[in-house]
């Protein structure tokens, strides 16, 4: 069992940075894949960021790319996404989300998630 809990959101202007946090606890967090997905009013969930469990291999949707970082302190059981160049559009409850081993896409391959944090971008 693993639990996740973000922090790190709250509101910024466009153009500004946030780094958000993942803490999980539980058993064997340095073979768990860790990914970040949004959802904003209105809009279905989509993929934002994913890293293998060991740090060195991350993918990131096309909205971020250049923008946004993936990491992870196996040492700390946490991940971070970094976010700069902030965009309104990336207004949204931002989710952690963990499975075995190797990163996918889609959401509904993940075991456990976030409660999730909000990150507002004001124009």
């Amino acid at each position: 069992q693993v639990q996740l809990v973000e922090s790190g959101g709250g509101l910024v202007q466009a153009g500004g940075s946030l780094r958000l946090s993942c803490a999980a606890s539980g058993r064997s967090f340095r073979t768990y894949a860790m990914a970040w997905f949004r959802q904003a009013p209105g809009k279905e969930r989509e993929f934002v960021a994913a890293i293998n469990w060991t740090g060195g291999s991350t993918e990131y949707a096309d909205s971020v790319k250049g923008r946004f970082t993936i990491s992870r302190d196996n040492a700390k059981n946490t991940s971070y996404l970094q976010m700069n160049s902030l965009k309104p559009e990336d207004t949204a409850v931002y989710y952690c989300a963990s499975r075995l081993l190797v990163p996918l896409r889609d959401g509904a391959k993940y075991n456990y998630w976030g409660q999730g944090t909000q990150v507002t971008v004001s124009s």
